[in-house]
């Protein structure tokens, strides 16, 4: 076959070909061209040479090629609705707590309490990481009900560190909707001083699951020392643990209350387990399984993205 280049300059173009593909994660864009010259052309290059030319795009064009977590900051900003719902999440965690207090202080027990609460730290990590594990991989920004959430976590692989950017209201909202819908009506119907402490942790620790989640990709510079320290003994999900999450291929360490849990399922290979089994069902294929297209791939953050909102 012939092509229109001399043989030593055909192995120019695969640099070519990528020097073409790169885009720089800052706000100065470009597309690259490849043009050869010739002898009626006036150029400062030799005939049949290959130049790459740099063109800025507009506005316009960088706005379809890229969706940037930063087109509006105040998408990272906590609006007065996420706020109430945050209060009123919090208020329902508080009513199981005090509830337990009260039940235990009447009853004299408080060993059963204490032990509810304990498992029900435990089964939040693991919650935390099957419901991860879930919107990673399947349905997209259309699933009914979990649609916004799957964007968001799908998204988050792409700009993991915007999360630290979002106030904390905007975080942490959409879980307590979901705890108050949830928890409220069992405190409304139940009176029992163990199942007030299981639920009192369980769903405070989902609730506040983002909050650890987002401390997980800080530095410990920015981190009050009592997170730092809950930290390094285990009791919240690090961010050395954590971050292997966010290294190809993207299917491990999804706990994000304490991480416990995340060795133990991802030595006995739980989530390709299930995985499995839903394609066996249902022939439905978790994106794990996939080469990690370039919306996983993490963008570097730049200087111009750092504002604290």
């Amino acid at each position: 076959m012939s092509t229109p280049f001399p043989p030593s300059q055909l192995q120019l173009l695969p640099k070519v070909h990528q020097q073409c593909r790169r885009q720089p994660p800052t706000t100065a864009w470009f597309s690259c061209s490849a043009t050869t010259t010739t002898t009626a052309a006036k150029s400062k290059h030799k005939e049949g040479q290959i130049v790459i030319k740099a063109k800025p795009l507009s506005p316009a064009t960088i706005a379809q090629t890229r969706d940037s977590p930063f087109t509006n900051a105040l998408d990272l900003q906590s609006t007065w609705p996420q706020r109430a719902w945050v209060a009123s999440g919090c208020a329902t965690v508080l009513i199981s707590v005090v509830k337990c207090a009260a039940g235990c202080a009447h009853s004299h027990m408080l060993l059963e309490p204490v032990l509810a609460g304990l498992i029900g730290y435990v089964l939040a990590d693991l919650g935390s990481g099957v419901y991860h594990w879930g919107i990673d991989n399947y349905g997209d920004a259309s699933t009914p009900v979990f649609g916004s959430q799957i964007e968001a976590f799908q998204g988050h692989h792409k700009w993991p560190w915007t999360i630290t950017r979002r106030q904390f209201a905007n975080n942490l909202h959409a879980v307590a909707k979901a705890v108050t819908f949830t928890v409220l009506p069992l405190e409304l119907a139940l009176d029992d001083p163990v199942v007030y402490g299981f639920v009192g942790v369980c769903s405070g620790c989902i609730m506040f699951s983002q909050q650890f989640h987002a401390w997980a990709h800080s530095t410990k510079s920015r981190l009050p020392p009592l997170v730092v320290a809950l930290q390094d003994a285990g009791l919240l999900v690090s961010r050395s643990q954590h971050a292997a999450h966010h290294r190809a291929p993207y299917n491990n360490n999804y706990c994000i209350v304490s991480g416990v849990w995340n060795q133990f399922l991802d030595d006995n290979n739980v989530f390709e387990a299930l995985e499995m089994i839903l394609f066996f069902k249902l022939g439905v294929r978790p994106r794990s399984w996939s080469e990690p297209s370039f919306g996983w791939i993490e963008e570097v953050e730049t200087s111009s993205q750092t504002t604290v909102y």
